[in-house]
């Protein structure tokens, strides 16, 4: 009996993590589609990347939380969404697109440095994050950190290069930085 049980708990744990690296290959299929292709097809691309990240690899209820959390964002109501994305944290720290997800929320909050550090855990573990380094460039604006705000947009440019948000900002944030040095 006892063997039989370490059978198909092996069975399972191996199961996981073939769901697991089935999904990595495929993102990182999608980012080298992501860096040769023009922005209709690579928006499609971009599409895939959000559905990915957004899809919990092994637990439907999680995912189910997560979009519940970001109906509630579309809401504006970002103090219970922001509860609900710690909860999907607490009970899974390596779900990157949780750690994004709050960040959003605490940006949306006014808790830039909070946002920030939320940001850091999604980039430890997802460092192709194109939405996270964008959103790490607003923090910094918000932030006054204007040269890094500059260089997450110029990652994420390396990662998405017909990404428009990072283009329009960059000229913006020079644009700010000449305005205060004047």
């Amino acid at each position: 009996m006892k063997k039989l049980f370490f059978v198909i708990l092996f069975f399972l744990f191996s199961q996981v993590i073939t769901l697991a690296n089935e999904k990595d290959t495929r993102l990182n299929q999608l980012f080298n589609e992501l860096k040769v292709n023009k922005s209709k097809i690579a928006i499609i691309i971009e599409q895939e990347i959000w559905a990915l990240w957004s899809k919990h690899p092994t637990n439907e209820n999680l995912t189910a939380r997560l979009e519940e959390g970001s109906q509630l964002v579309r809401d504006q109501q970002y103090i219970k969404a922001k509860d609900i994305f710690t909860e999907v944290i607490n009970l899974d720290q390596s779900w990157a697109e949780a750690w994004n997800k709050r960040a959003t929320v605490l940006y949306l909050l006014g808790e830039f440095q909070k946002s920030q550090d939320d940001i850091d855990k999604v980039l430890a573990l997802e460092p192709r994050h194109f939405g996270a380094l964008a959103g790490q460039g607003l923090v910094n604006i918000q932030l006054k950190n204007y040269e890094k705000a500059i260089r997450s947009y110029e990652k994420a440019q390396e990662i998405y290069p017909s990404m428009r948000s990072p283009k329009i900002m960059i000229k913006q944030i020079e644009e700010l930085i000449k305005e205060q040095t004047i």
